[in-house]
């Protein structure tokens, strides 16, 4: 009797304690995925957002202009912060991998009704949308001068727009605006009502 009781489990029963253990951790998986999703993009927004903020800061307390680029042409997609009149890089960030610069089919398209682009800037097709209202100009480079003012090259108030998200995931979408005439930057968010995506500031 007490060589019985001594025995403890059978290979089978370890078998099916490791076996619901699995499933377990399999659906617990699942359910924490978009929270994942989720949190790289945010990273990535607020990582764009500072570097917007820390540009303007800069060219505001230096009393010297700073100018932006926005790159998506390569994985990582990076932020560099450039001092105008030396060009020395002072930051260069970059998104988490599996977040890019762009606007995914399905956003907003209309800059006056509902539902309207971020601040009514572009028609959400370009992913770093700057000039708006000008020709010609780099859409994806601002420069921030020493009033707090944004302005792209050649001198134009330069308003704009920038997308990201993970691609191929359209909820996780975020955007970044800039009101050139201020410097005011906005954050928004993408959420759904009534089948339709539609953008609302953070």
């Amino acid at each position: 009797m007490l060589a019985r009781k001594m025995r403890g489990f059978s290979l089978i029963e370890m078998m099916i304690v490791v076996a619901l253990i699995m499933i377990v951790l399999a659906f617990s998986i699942m359910a924490i995925q978009p929270s994942l999703k989720q949190n790289d993009v945010t990273e990535g927004y607020n990582q764009t957002l500072m570097a917007l903020r820390q540009a303007r800061d800069f060219s505001v307390a230096q009393r010297q202009i700073y100018f932006v680029t926005l790159s998506n042409a390569a994985n990582p997609n990076s932020i560099t912060i450039t001092q105008g009149s030396t060009g020395t890089v002072t930051a260069t960030y970059f998104l988490p991998t599996d977040v890019a610069f762009v606007a995914w089919p399905g956003l907003p398209q209309s800059p006056v009704a509902y539902p309207m682009t971020p601040d009514g800037f572009g028609t959400g097709a370009t992913a770093i949308d700057f000039d708006q209202g000008v020709a010609g100009g780099t859409k994806n480079v601002i420069y921030f001068y020493p009033d707090g003012s944004a302005e792209d090259a050649i001198g134009n108030v330069n308003n704009g727009v920038i997308y990201m998200d993970m691609p191929g995931f359209i909820n996780t979408s975020r955007a970044v605006t800039l009101w050139g005439a201020t410097g005011r930057l906005r954050g928004w968010h993408l959420y759904m009502n009534a089948g339709q995506w539609y953008w609302r500031q953070q």
